[in-house]
């Protein structure tokens, strides 16, 4: 069972879910779709009951369900489960016995201003305790750096609390936490009716800089998931033991340390990467469709798939509007020219730049020896592309 909403649903997970005739609560947004009479309806109260019951599982693509799944599935384990993820402040105290040492901390903004300094273990990074999209996230490397960016993070807040609903991003508490040194991951999972886990990808995040906080590109690849598809399983696993996660799709970020100890940085719940993202990269990458392996309680036979697999990355890059200028004097966006910087793009998914700060998203795949194009991405802040009004 599906339950959709915006900002944004692929044409992929919208033909999925058509094609494969899975059920569609039938809530207000969805009356607006194009598609809408195509699909495969459930009354809301009939889903709820079917839910409450046990006897089917859910997948969102957006977050801004949150709401509606609060409001009625309040005798079925989502709630729970998705405040455990969501609100980073429980999510840190729930995994505690497994990190002791972690230094985190909950605070609200204007307690920040004040702060005992000498008592943060710097580096640290801070970010709303219910957050989206490394919106209001910053690194903070040491004590003097501390209010010149508190300064940056109010200007940013005056902007970013007006797009989205406050069980997606409240900017009201905020956590520190400690900086984790390592590669960044990003982990496509579910956890099965046993609580057992289900790896549906795994994408390498880079940055620019210890500073860039950015979501600007990930990708996958053979070599990715042969490295750290049984490490990660193996953690999962460990997750779903401590919390008793069970029919539930999960977006986890980690990092993996220099003594190849994975820490979880936060999970988003009930969707895989926001935006129909990652889950369709899987698709482009691997040849399986994600939401159907769910759906249907499936794994990928990834001993079969990485056997016909070359040494090719399969990236997913976010064009974020880093170029200096306000949207409102931007008149146009060059796609075309932008396209033309890599061998092979698989995708572009536009975004109105009025609506949301960022261009779009495009889909590549590159052979291993011209990785400096997907590189290369990280230092370009996309103003070349940028039609002036």
């Amino acid at each position: 069972m599906f339950i959709l909403e915006g900002p944004y649903i692929s044409d992929f997970i919208e033909q999925t879910i058509i094609e494969n005739d899975f059920q569609v609560i039938d809530t207000p947004f969805l009356k607006g779709r194009n598609r809408y009479q195509e699909f495969n309806l459930m009354a809301e109260n009939e889903a709820v009951s079917i839910l409450e019951k046990g006897n089917d599982i859910l997948y969102s693509n957006s977050e801004n369900v949150i709401d509606w799944v609060e409001n009625n599935l309040q005798n079925t384990c989502y709630p729970a489960f998705i405040q455990l993820f969501k609100n980073k402040i429980n999510f840190r105290e729930v995994i505690q016995s497994l990190y002791p040492n972690f230094y985190f901390k909950k605070i609200r903004l204007e307690e920040m201003k004040n702060s005992d300094l000498t008592s943060i273990p710097f580096p640290v990074v801070i970010k709303p305790s219910v957050g989206f999209f490394s919106l209001g996230v910053y690194t903070i490397e040491n004590a003097s750096e501390w209010l010149p960016i508190l300064k940056k993070l109010e200007e940013e807040l005056k902007y970013i609390q007006s797009l989205y609903p406050v069980e997606v991003l409240n900017t009201d508490t905020f956590i520190i936490e400690k900086y984790i040194d390592g590669k960044e991951y990003a982990v496509d999972c579910y956890f099965n009716q046993n609580g057992e886990a289900v790896i549906l990808n795994i994408l390498e995040h880079q940055f620019s800089s210890s500073k860039d906080v950015s979501d600007r590109l990930y990708f996958t690849s053979k070599e990715i998931i042969e490295n750290l598809h049984d490490k990660t399983l193996a953690f999962l696993n460990q997750l779903s033991e401590l919390t008793g996660l069970k029919n539930f799709p999960l977006h986890l970020e980690m990092r993996l340390t220099s003594s190849d100890e994975i820490i979880p940085i936060e999970g988003n719940p009930m969707r895989f990467g926001g935006w129909c993202t990652t889950a369709d990269l899987a698709h482009y990458a691997f040849g399986f469709n994600p939401y159907k392996l769910y759906q249907h309680q499936q794994k990928p036979n990834w001993k079969n798939i990485l056997n016909l697999m070359n040494d090719d990355f399969y990236s997913l890059i976010i064009l974020d509007n880093s170029t200096g200028f306000k949207a409102e004097n931007i008149a146009d966006f060059d796609y075309d020219q932008l396209l033309s910087q890599f061998e092979k793009p698989l995708e572009l998914r536009k975004v109105d730049i009025n609506q949301y700060p960022l261009f779009g998203y495009v889909y590549t795949q590159t052979r291993l020896e011209n990785f400096k194009e997907l590189s290369s991405m990280l230092f370009n802040n996309l103003a070349a592309f940028v039609v002036e009004k």
